[in-house]
C-alpha cells in the first residue's frame, strides 16, 4: 500500500520549472505552487505581468494534489443556514461564486486542452439520517427558489438506484459539478502558466520577505527576488513566516484511501451514475470512482494533523466505513492511503484580499478544487486594480480564539463534532 497521493503518483512529471537560481525582479511573486498560485500566475502572465511562483516542494504537492477530487457548486455551509445568517442576497452571491468557480475550471481545461479525464457528473449529497433528509428538502426548495433551479431532491428509493447501499434516506442532487484527475489537471495548469511566461520554481520555500521601496524583497531557499507585489497562495502551509494567517485557520487533516482496480460491472452496479458523493454527517465521508476504475473514499476520520502514523490510523477507520457502506468491498485491497491538510476557517468561507499590503487567498475549507482555481484568476484581477472582483472582500477575519498557530484544540473539536453527529 502506497502512502503517496494517488493523484500525484499517477500524474505526469512537470518539466517546465526553472532550473537556475532565484534572482532579479518580477512584477508579482506568488508564494505557493498549488491551484491558487498557478491559476493566478497564468492569469497574470496573460495580462503581460512578469510573475514568479515559489513552491516549497513540487507543484500541487500539498492540498491541490492530495484532495478528494470533487469539483462542484455548493457552499461549505448549508445554504438555508447561510441565507438565514447573511440574508438571501449575500447567500446567493456566495453560491454563485461557487458556480463561477466550476466554470473557471471548465474554461481552463478546454482552452488549454488539459488531458485530465474531465467529465460532468454532478454531486449527490446523501442523507445519513431521516432528519437530515428533512433539512435537505427545505434547503432544496430554498435553492430552487432563490438561486439554482437545476437541483433535485431524491427519495430514499431514488438514491438506492444511484448508490447501492442501505445507509441513506434520500439525497440532494446538484448537477453543476465535474470530475477530473486533479493531478493531471494541476500539472497541465502549471505547464499552461509556464507556456504563458510565468517562472515556476519548485523546492524554493519562501522563508521571509521585507518591504522595500517599490515592493518586497522575497527570500527563498534558492535565492532572493525583488517583487512589486506579493500574493500568498499558501493555504494551510506550515512552512515560512505565515503566523498571522495560521491563527485564522485550523489545519484540519483529511484522509483518503483508494482501492485496487475494480471490475467495471461491479462499479456499474454499486455506483451507476459515478457522480461525486458526500454524506451529510459532520464527520462524514466523500467518495468517487477514479478514471482507472478504483474507488476513492475519504473523510475527516480523525481530527488530527496528517503524518505517516496519523494517516495509517485514519486509513483503518476509512476502510471500516467503506466496508459498512458497501459490504461486498470489505475484502478489496487498498492500494493508496494518504492525508493532507484542509485550510479551515471558523465560518468555512474563504478569505481573500490584503493584509499589510500583501495579497492573499486561502481558507477554502474543503471546497478548494474549484474555488482555488477560480480565486487565482480573481486575484489576478484584484492585483491589477479591480478589488470589486473579489466575492469575499467584505468578510472580516478575526483570529480563532486561543489559536496561536498550532492547532492544539483539534481533538476537542473532533469530540464535539462526534457528539453533534450522534445527537442530530
Amino acid at each position: 500500500m502506497s502512502s503517496e497521493s494517488y493523484w500525484l503518483d499517477t500524474a505526469p512529471a512537470f518539466g517546465l520549472g526553472q532550473a537556475g537560481p532565484v534572482e532579479g525582479q518580477v512584477d508579482v511573486a506568488v508564494v505557493g505552487g498549488g491551484f491558487t498560485g498557478l491559476s493566478a500566475a497564468r492569469a497574470l502572465a496573460l495580462k503581460g505581468a512578469r510573475v514568479a511562483v515559489f513552491e516549497a516542494g513540487r507543484v500541487i504537492g500539498e492540498a491541490s494534489g492530495r484532495n478528494g477530487g470533487q469539483c462542484n457548486t455548493g457552499v461549505a455551509q448549508d445554504y438555508a443556514v447561510l441565507s438565514a445568517k447573511l440574508g438571501a442576497g449575500q447567500a446567493r452571491a456566495f453560491y454563485q461564486a461557487y458556480e463561477s468557480a466550476v466554470a473557471s475550471v471548465d474554461e481552463i481545461v478546454h482552452s488549454e486542452g488539459i488531458d485530465c479525464h474531465y467529465q460532468r457528473n454532478g454531486k449527490l449529497k446523501l442523507a445519513a439520517k431521516p432528519e437530515h433528509f428533512a433539512g435537505m428538502a427545505r434547503t432544496c426548495e430554498l435553492i430552487r427558489r432563490e438561486v439554482d433551479a437545476d437541483v433535485q431532491l431524491l427519495s430514499a428509493a431514488e438514491v438506492r438506484r444511484e448508490v447501492d447501499s442501505d445507509q441513506f434516506h434520500g439525497g440532494l442532487l446538484q448537477r453543476n459539478g465535474v470530475q477530473m484527475h486533479v493531478g493531471r489537471f494541476g500539472v497541465g495548469l502549471a505547464e499552461a502558466a509556464a507556456r504563458k511566461g510565468a517562472l515556476i520554481y519548485e523546492n524554493a520555500a519562501v522563508s521571509q520577505w521585507q518591504a522595500r521601496a517599490g515592493g518586497y524583497q522575497v527570500h527563498t531557499a534558492r535565492g532572493t527576488v525583488q517583487a512589486k507585489q506579493l500574493l500568498l497562495a499558501s493555504g494551510a502551509s506550515q512552512v515560512g513566516d505565515l503566523n498571522w494567517y495560521r491563527r485564522r485557520m485550523a489545519p484540519v487533516g483529511s484522509f483518503i484511501i483508494v482501492t485496487e482496480v475494480l471490475a467495471p460491472d461491479l462499479l456499474a452496479r454499486l455506483l451507476p451514475a459515478q457522480r461525486s458523493y458526500v454524506t451529510s454527517r459532520i464527520i462524514g465521508n466523500y467518495f468517487r470512482v477514479t478514471p482507472d476504475n478504483r474507488l476513492l473514499f475519504g473523510g475527516r476520520a480523525r481530527f488530527a494533523m496528517s503524518s505517516p502514523r496519523s494517516d495509517a490510523k485514519s486509513g483503518e477507520i476509512l476502510r471500516a466505513a467503506l466496508a459498512q457502506m458497501f459490504p461486498e468491498l470489505a475484502r478489496v485491497r487498498i492500494d493508496y492511503c494518504w492525508g493532507g491538510l484542509v485550510d479551515m476557517t471558523a465560518d468555512r468561507l474563504p478569505r481573500a484580499g490584503q493584509h499589510g499590503g500583501i495579497f492573499h487567498s486561502m481558507g477554502y475549507s474543503g471546497h478548494g478544487v474549484q474555488m482555488s482555481v477560480h480565486m487565482g484568476r480573481v486575484m489576478a484581477d484584484v492585483l491589477d486594480g479591480n478589488a470589486a472582483a473579489n466575492p469575499w472582500r467584505g468578510l472580516d477575519w478575526p483570529a480563532i480564539p486561543g489559536h496561536f498557530g498550532k492547532p492544539w484544540f483539534l481533538p476537542l473539536v473532533g469530540a464535539y463534532y462526534r457528539l453533534q453527529d450522534h445527537l442530530h
